[in-house]
């Protein structure tokens, strides 16, 4: 029975998550599988990936045939490099302390460089809410200014009206007295 790594959908419509399983290459995409290896969620940054380790490198070593996108997902996760690094053992290339040497070293070079795209992804939406901010109490600035101004023009227009209300009457007096003269 030749056996694949593949992806199998689920999650909802528009977010997709998906299992990574070992399947027979004729079975359906989400149909029958033999064993579950782990998730990948395409939906989070970095990636969302979580494999069961030994039991990936077990399948790849048994001859399990990776989609496309599994490999990727596969040498991600350092699972091919460790498969090369056990062929250089079992040639006598050198030990297995070294490989696991190797592999230790290559997984914390790919945990620091995960943790910098998670470090500037937060800084990235800290500097973005900082800016809406900003564009916000600007426009809220601007905003009351043209309130004030209005309400400056308004007063402005109605000081006028009460000044010749005020003008108005003593005006109307004035020719009465003149007249009681």
């Amino acid at each position: 029975m030749a056996t694949k790594i593949r992806l199998q959908r689920g999650g909802r419509k528009g977010y997709a998550v998906y299992r990574v399983v070992v399947a027979d290459e004729r079975a359906p995409r989400d149909g029958r599988f033999i064993e579950k290896l782990g998730t990948y969620n395409p939906n989070t940054v970095p990636a969302g990936i979580d494999l069961n380790f030994e039991r990936a490198l077990h399948w790849v070593e048994c001859g399990a045939q990776p989609t496309d996108t599994a490999r990727m997902l596969l040498k991600h996760e350092g699972v091919y490099l460790m498969k090369h690094l056990r062929g250089g053992v079992r040639k006598g290339a050198f030990d297995e302390a070294t490989a696991q040497a190797r592999f230790d070293e290559w997984k914390a070079g790919k945990d620091k460089e995960t943790n910098g795209l998670i470090e500037n992804e937060k800084l990235n939406k800290k500097n973005a809410a900082e800016a809406r901010l900003k564009d916000e109490k600007a426009k809220n600035e601007a905003k009351a200014k043209a309130v004030a101004e209005k309400q400056a023009a308004a007063a402005a227009a109605e000081a006028p009206a009460e000044e010749a209300e005020v003008e108005a009457p003593a005006t109307e007096e004035a020719p009465v007295e003149a007249a009681a003269e």
